[in-house]
């Protein structure tokens, strides 16, 4: 029995896939700059013109990478706002954060070597459009529930970024990250647990 033959838009999301996982994969073990192009094809098992077509190169490819690293953080942390006690989601959010920032894969492209290969505002810009969002989210079913005060979550999500971002970014540079992921939890619990009413 033969497979059935794919259609042009299953070979176009294969192909994709393809490069998103050898980039994903080489990017984590080694860094962006230590992996060439022709890398991840050969990785990925197709030619360089599909790298350009699907990611218009190397740079468009990490940034494709990075943002699917983030929209896995949103799509997991959205689910623990959805039971239990909004702060308590939070504080867990907090926990599994800092977590996933001493992983090798997302220390290394989301915290390291995003801010440089993207550069400074698009990093901000793609960490605001899926952090961002995802702790207003958190903060308004809190201030919905009666949990913290009723303040602007607006404004208060995006101080809370800053310190969560600032936060994972000295993890990831730290010398010791597991003993620095544990200050950095007991400073930004405390910190949401000042807004509880």
């Amino acid at each position: 029995m033969t497979p059935q033959r794919m259609t042009q838009a299953q070979r176009r999301e294969s192909t994709r896939a393809a490069l998103l996982e050898a980039g994903r994969t080489l990017f984590a073990e080694r860094g962006y700059d230590a992996v060439a192009a022709e890398e991840i094809v050969t990785e990925a098992g197709v030619t360089r013109g599909a790298l350009y077509h699907h990611f218009d190169g190397k740079a468009g490819l990490f940034e494709a990478v990075f943002v699917a690293i983030e929209a896995g953080l949103v799509e997991e942390f959205l689910e623990s706002f959805q039971v239990g006690d909004p702060l308590d989601a939070m504080r867990e959010g907090i926990t599994r954060f800092l977590e996933l920032s001493l992983e090798a894969g997302v220390q290394r492209i989301a915290l390291i070597d995003a801010p440089v290969v993207l550069g400074w505002q698009r990093w901000h810009e793609i960490e605001a459009q899926y952090g961002l969002g995802l702790i207003q989210a958190g903060l308004d079913a809190a201030v919905a529930a009666g949990s913290i005060a009723p303040l602007p979550t607006a404004e208060l999500a995006n101080a809370f970024l800053g310190a969560l971002v600032e936060s994972a970014l000295a993890v990831a540079r730290a010398d010791d990250p597991k003993a620095a992921k544990k200050k950095a939890e007991k400073v930004l619990v405390a910190m949401l647990d000042g807004l509880a009413t």
